[in-house]
């Protein structure tokens, strides 16, 4: 190879500046150009509206695939703050929509991360065609476009308001994502989750982009963690011999709080998903800690009622997962998250003071209800015996 061919200095170095970086490698930003990056520019942009409910500012947000490939997203809150000099706490409109965010960060238990890029609506912006936003704000509605990312218009007032609250329309540049297009049913499962991990937040979702099927589902759960278990405990047809355990606890020792749903059924699948500030996890201390409660619940149990003779070994993760349904939640001041995709939690405090809960209410549980205890340690032991 010559000298020319390997020679590398400065006059190869390509200074990409503003929103062209983001055009030129968009999946550093939102993942991929496939369909999962199109589902991710519909978290970043319904992320600010999501936290607006939570924060108890709005009752609802509403999102709808629109009919020429758009995305709409609305919701009823105070509307984004015209300028930052209102001192809303947080940027003016355009400063939203045309500034990339440093990233996702640490927030607060009561914040919602709907994703782990956390890049903001800005990038949305540069990787669609069009963007429209409406801000109905102190009986004033502003509207105001951008293409590319770049502002196309000055924000304008158009007339009076009725009510308040912010839409955010983006169209997504074909240029980048070609013929992708959005997945109603992978939409559907995120909010879902997030409206079962958040009792107040109200989602609806709705796809007009075919006229003659039309679809729409309303997603809040006043039941919480309760309701997630028996929504997947929904995909069998077997009986459960038990009821669902649900509890909710505080505990300053994490400086969170932690959310537990579950129950055994008649079948050999087990299903246990776990979330941190409403993130899906693949693992993590509070995993740990409820399997450990578990254990130790069910095992004291068996031993007091003599199910389990001297010599039997305790129970162990394994055992007492066959037909086990399950959903661990934790919501922490600061979580701590590792993996390279920051999906396990590693707050060490919390294993501790989830153990200790799932054992408290489990045993509880064993010891009022002995004729479901006891069909639940049959069902373990037998499970065992077969391995």
């Amino acid at each position: 190879m010559s000298e020319e061919n390997t020679r590398y200095d400065a006059s190869q170095i390509q200074a990409l500046e503003g929103w062209e970086a983001v055009r030129k490698r968009p999946g550093m930003y939102v993942g991929s150009t496939s369909e999962r990056g199109l589902r991710q520019m519909v978290f970043e942009v319904a992320d600010r509206a999501v936290n607006e409910v939570l924060a108890g500012r709005a009752a609802s947000v509403d999102i709808t695939l629109t009919p020429d490939g758009g995305v709409c997203v609305a919701d009823d809150g105070p509307g984004v703050p015209i300028d930052e000099t209102e001192g809303a706490g947080g940027p003016g409109l355009e400063a939203l929509l045309t500034r990339i965010q440093v990233g996702a960060g640490t927030r607060g238990r009561y914040d919602v991360t709907l994703d782990f890029c956390g890049v903001g609506p800005g990038v949305v912006n540069a990787l669609s065609r069009r963007m429209t936003a409406e801000v109905r704000r102190e009986g004033v509605l502003w509207v105001q476009e951008y293409a590319r990312g770049v502002a196309a218009t000055l924000l304008t007032k158009v007339g009076t308001a009725t009510g308040s609250g912010t839409t955010i329309t983006f169209w997504p540049d074909a240029d980048i994502f070609g013929s992708a297009e959005f997945s109603f049913d992978g939409l559907e499962e995120r909010f879902r989750e997030l409206a079962f991990l958040n009792q107040g937040l109200e989602i609806s979702l709705t796809d007009l982009r075919r006229s003659d099927e039309p679809r729409s589902v309303q997603l809040r759960f006043p039941g919480g963690t309760r309701d997630f278990v028996d929504f997947l405990g929904g995909h069998t047809a077997a009986p459960a011999p038990m009821d669902t355990i649900a509890f909710e606890r505080e505990d300053p020792r994490m400086e969170g709080v932690m959310e537990v749903a579950f129950r055994w059924c008649s079948c050999p699948e087990k299903r246990v998903q776990s979330f941190a500030n409403s993130r899906p996890t693949v693992g993590g201390t509070h995993v740990v800690g409820f399997r450990d409660g578990v254990v130790a619940a069910v095992t004291a149990y068996a031993r007091e009622q003599g199910l389990l003779t001297p010599m039997d070994p305790d129970f162990d993760t394994d055992r007492i997962g066959a037909g086990l349904t399950a959903v661990v939640s934790v919501k922490l001041d600061r979580p701590k998250f590792g993996g390279s995709m920051r999906g396990v939690l590693g707050n060490s405090e919390v294993r501790e003071c989830v153990g200790q809960a799932v054992q408290d209410h489990l045993g509880r549980w064993l010891k009022e209800d002995p004729e479901r205890a006891a069909a639940v340690i049959d069902q373990i032991v037998q499970s065992a015996r077969r391995d």
